[in-house]
């Protein structure tokens, strides 16, 4: 895609603008997901946490952990550590205070960090888990294998992503609702219209299906398997190192 999919035509690396946008929109960042998902976002990161808590990982670190979503549902249902890693300081502060109040702050911490240069030491964690996360990536490579470096030989990453379904008249829908309807609603409710008009583009630009894994395989890990949800509109993806 020669489109940009960064939000704002402006001199600032990808990195930038994806943390100030994420500032932005932080306090009612929950929100929308849920709403404009119908919820089915909790579903999908609910069968990635089933996945992921097969093998029993003791350290699991969560990448582009938002407000920490993910990581409060692994933390409820295990007794693993878990670390989350974001670039937005607003999204974080969001974060900190659900787990607050959850009372799991022994249990996970959140740091401040970039994914493509990640503060541990190689092979720290069990389990890498990244949900809408890594397509904000300003290097996907870079970034991919960052958390390969951080996984123990043997640990596995599950990340969960958009795709775009190809059946009729799925995929009309979904283009219908993804670059008309979620643009006007996020920009009503964030008023911040551009940072929802980026969703869509960056979804377009993403790489899909046998395409990511392909680029995924590229960056140091040794399998990786496909688990379309819903038709195609978004994949899990589990790499193993």
């Amino acid at each position: 895609m020669s489109e940009n999919p960064t939000p704002y035509p402006s001199a600032a690396s990808k990195k930038q603008q994806m943390e100030e946008m994420f500032d932005r929109i932080s306090l009612r960042y929950d929100f929308l997901n849920h709403f404009m998902s119908a919820g089915i976002d909790i579903y999908w990161r609910k069968k990635l946490i089933a996945h992921l808590l097969k093998n029993q990982p003791r350290h699991i670190l969560d990448v582009a952990t938002g407000t920490a979503d993910l990581a409060i549902v692994a933390a409820r249902k295990s007794n693993a550590q878990l670390t989350g890693l974001d670039l937005s300081a607003g999204m974080l502060a969001r974060g900190q205070k659900k787990i607050e109040s959850q009372r799991l702050a022994h249990r996970i911490r959140l740091v401040q960090g970039d994914a493509e240069h990640m503060p541990f030491r190689d092979e720290q964690f069990d389990a890498l888990t990244a949900s809408f996360g890594v397509r904000n990536f300003e290097s996907l490579q870079a970034g991919l294998q960052e958390m390969c470096r951080v996984t123990r030989s043997g640990g596995q990453n599950f990340i969960l992503e958009f795709s775009k379904p190809k059946r009729f008249p799925i995929a009309q829908l979904y283009r219908l609702y993804f670059y008309h309807i979620t643009p006007a609603i996020g920009g009503f409710v964030s008023k911040d219209s551009r940072a929802y008009r980026y969703l869509p583009r960056s979804v377009a630009a993403f790489p899909d299906g046998e395409e990511m894994k392909s680029i995924v395989l590229s960056c140091g890990f040794s399998t990786c398997a496909l688990k379309p949800f819903h038709l195609g509109i978004a994949t899990l993806y589990i790499a193993t190192k």
